[in-house]
């Protein structure tokens, strides 16, 4: 689905962008002749998504090259192009004679471009940047949720959805490209929306998707092994994160110090830095203290404060979720006392520790507990069997395989997490795309099987049939058991050889747990 465009649309001529280009970037853009006088009313590099009046950004990709779609743009109205020397090229074999603007990265400009036409290089919007491994979805719910609750009017853009108002917009990564995030930002700021909270990847960070916006504060929530198929180490990792905590994009931080890295980046950042840490002993400017008779309910200390919370969501990851998104509000300049109630609101964060209800009677009176978590990193796994753990009187059952196409290396590490935490480990699919499924399969279990637990290892094609054989082996567990598929979360498709097929886990589950209710 197409980024919202703001209804009142700005403009800017062809020549202004090429002197904006040239004044704020190293190296200058050419513009051909006749370009200067083009009013371009819009900004996309999606050759689908062009409108009249669009200035299409043709740039250089993996399999094709943008300017390889130029017929298709005119037909649709562009007005001109945004490309590099061998985009133009291509346009001119073609014979495509809309107005060119030429520099040589076009992706480094864009957000300076999108930023000039939608008119969104002063906003009325405080802006809220979340960054981490894990907790990002969760925290920048808790953090809308309270903002709401507060009186503000608040715009959401993450993994799971953007939030405009009542209007949401299915997403397509977690954060948009930038063409479509000035797009957004425009729209929310014509809708009157005060605050906008969004999810900062560490992919957008590298692909200059998020250029153009100053954020009033960036979060660091934590990092570990994710997404070294894109990065080509941890230190590559973590350098793509570091960038959000850099004047350019950000003035001010809150860091979460519990790991190295959060201590790293607290010492290296480049804006004003504010420390918080949920681990005993360790120094911090807030402090989270958890009660040990009720692991939910915490403390938090710091700048004079004191306050008394709770999280909403279960495990102590969500401690710290919940504790950096109060931080964040009285850091905002909201009141304490108000924080402290708003907070307790719970966000309904989709396919993060949801919980999926049984409706067999049995299943009810053996207190038989069924949840969908997103889960999908060595030490997201850990963190949510680590919150499952305690409440569980039979079996702890999880259901966990790994993406196909994406970081092999922590497939091992999601299978040892898992046995070293569950009673069961079936594994299964997960996204196996481009990959064969068996061979991903057998990393995970060989993960599993390299810890010397006494978890039972359980290999099952086929999702849909593994969320059923651990229904089965739940209830062999005995009274108190617990169900966790991990992995998809709010996902509502499975991409099985490059083609999406419709799969929930939450549907799934709630299809498994039903099914002997009418057999």
């Amino acid at each position: 689905m197409s980024a919202p465009r703001p209804a009142s649309l700005t403009s800017s001529s062809l020549r202004d962008l090429a002197l904006l280009v040239s004044g704020s970037f190293d190296g200058s853009a050419s513009l051909d002749e006749g370009g200067q006088d083009v009013e371009v009313t819009g900004v996309t590099l999606d050759s689908r998504a062009v409108r009249t009046g669009d200035l299409y950004a043709a740039l250089p990709g993996a399999r094709a090259h943008g300017a390889d779609f130029g017929a298709q743009v005119v037909e649709a109205g562009a007005a001109a192009v945004l490309t590099d020397a061998d985009g133009a090229a291509r346009l001119r074999a073609a014979g495509v004679e809309l107005p060119v603007l030429v520099v040589e990265s076009p992706r480094t400009v864009l957000g300076a471009v999108s930023a000039q036409v939608y008119g969104t290089t002063d906003l009325n919007l405080t802006m809220i940047g979340i960054t981490g491994t894990n907790g990002k979805t969760t925290t920048a719910y808790l953090v809308a949720s309270a903002l709401d609750v507060l009186g503000h009017r608040t715009g959401l853009i993450g993994t799971v959805e953007t939030r405009i108002g009542d209007e949401r917009i299915k997403s397509v990564r977690t954060t948009p490209e930038t063409t479509d995030l000035h797009a957004i930002l425009a729209v929310m700021d014509e809708r009157d929306t005060d605050t906008c909270v969004m999810e900062v990847s560490s992919h957008a960070l590298s692909q200059h998707r998020v250029d153009g916006v100053v954020y009033d504060l960036a979060l660091f929530t934590n990092l570990s092994q994710d997404h070294l198929d894109f990065h080509a180490d941890m230190e590559d990792y973590f350098s793509a994160k570091a960038q959000l905590f850099t004047p350019q994009l950000s003035t001010r931080a809150l860091v979460c110090v519990d790991d190295i890295w959060g201590r790293r980046l607290a010492e290296e950042s480049g804006v004003p830095v504010t420390t918080l840490t949920t681990l005993e002993g360790h120094k911090a400017d807030w402090v989270v203290s958890v009660d040990p008779h009720e692991p939910a309910r915490f403390t938090l200390r710091g700048n004079g404060i004191e306050l008394d919370l709770r999280s909403a969501l279960p495990g102590d990851f969500n401690v710290a979720n919940t504790a950096m998104a109060a931080v964040a509000l009285l850091l905002l300049g909201e009141d304490t006392d108000a924080v402290g109630r708003a907070i307790l609101t719970d966000p309904h964060v989709p396919g993060r520790m949801e919980k999926v209800a049984p409706s067999r009677p049995s299943d009810v009176e053996s207190g038989l507990v069924a949840v969908v978590d997103y889960a999908h990193t060595p030490d997201a796994v850990e963190a949510a069997l680590a919150a499952l753990r305690p409440a569980t009187r039979g079996s702890l059952v999880v259901v966990l395989g790994a993406g196909g196409d994406r970081d092999r290396g922590k497939r091992h590490g999601m299978g040892r997490a898992a046995a070293g935490l569950a009673d069961v480990v079936v594994v299964t699919d997960d996204n196996p795309r481009g990959e064969d499924p068996a061979l991903i399969r057998t990393a995970v279990v060989e993960g599993a099987r390299s810890l010397d637990t006494t978890a039972v290892v359980v290999e099952v094609g086929g999702r849909r049939d593994a969320i059923r054989e651990a229904v089965r082996l739940a209830r062999e567990g005995g009274p108190g058991s617990v169900i966790a598929v991990v992995g998809k979360g709010h996902e509502t498709g499975q991409e099985v050889a490059g083609e999406v097929q419709p799969f929930d886990d939450r549907e799934e589950l709630r299809a498994a747990l039903d099914a002997e209710v009418t057999s």
